[in-house]
């Protein structure tokens, strides 16, 4: 049986295509809502801040992650805009959600195995160096990292700081990371999933953003959460 990677983590190799996938592939994965956070062993002050209403992305009958975001996600003020940054206002190092893993087969795209449990979500984007120019069409990406690790909720950490705590997903010398995709626009009725024809599959969210300076403003992300079988097309 082919099996497929769970969340955590694929930096895409060019565009993201969002165009819908056929009817069988969509039906492959349904949305719920996730279970309360007072049933998790969630610290108050963080349970706090995220809002109740999370997702659950379910694999024909099995549960693959639930995820919370930030009833407010940090931001600072753009002041130009960088074609291959898609989420360019939000604070990198900052805490931007919570995921728990469910599934068992969990896999970052370095192949490392995650275990189930609960992982924060810092927004970070990749640097512009000689080690990781041509990754990604795009830089965004999360980084995940043990809950019980990530002490220090209310700050935001540097990219290295964030690198070593992101380490202790997999035990071993990378982060775990998710990839930030381009939102599809036609999908208006939030949360949903979004599949493309290769068969990855994105949670698409509209989420609200509070910058430093200026007013609060509403922004659609979608985060790549599963990927298809490498044989089928997937990275």
């Amino acid at each position: 049986m082919t099996r497929r990677k769970w969340a955590a983590a694929i930096l895409l190799i060019g565009a993201f295509s969002v165009c819908a996938a056929p009817a069988r592939a969509q039906a492959e994965f349904t949305l719920q809502p996730s279970p309360a956070l007072s049933t998790l062993q969630v610290p108050a002050a963080l349970a706090d801040r995220l809002d109740p209403q999370g997702s659950r992305i379910i694999h024909r009958k099995d549960t693959v992650c639930d995820v919370w975001w930030l009833k407010s996600l940090p931001a600072v003020a753009s002041t130009n805009s960088q074609p291959d940054l898609l989420y360019g206002s939000l604070q990198p190092g900052s805490l931007v959600g919570l995921l728990e893993f469910i599934s068992p087969s969990a896999e970052d795209f370095r192949d490392q195995k995650l275990k189930p449990g609960l992982y924060t979500m810092r927004y970070a984007q990749i640097p512009q160096d000689g080690n990781h120019m041509g990754v990604s069409e795009y830089r965004d990406f999360v980084l995940l990292s043990p809950l019980s690790a990530d002490t220090q909720l209310d700050k935001t950490l540097s990219f290295d700081d964030l690198v070593n705590l992101s380490r202790k997903s997999a035990g071993t010398g990378h982060p775990a990371v998710i990839s930030l995709t381009p939102p599809n626009p036609a999908y208006k009725k939030l949360p949903a999933l979004v599949q493309d024809d290769q068969g990855n599959c994105s949670l698409q969210v509209d989420l609200r953003e509070s910058p430093t300076s200026g007013p609060a403003q509403d922004v659609k992300l979608a985060i790549l959460l599963v990927t298809a079988p490498k044989e089928l097309g997937g990275s």
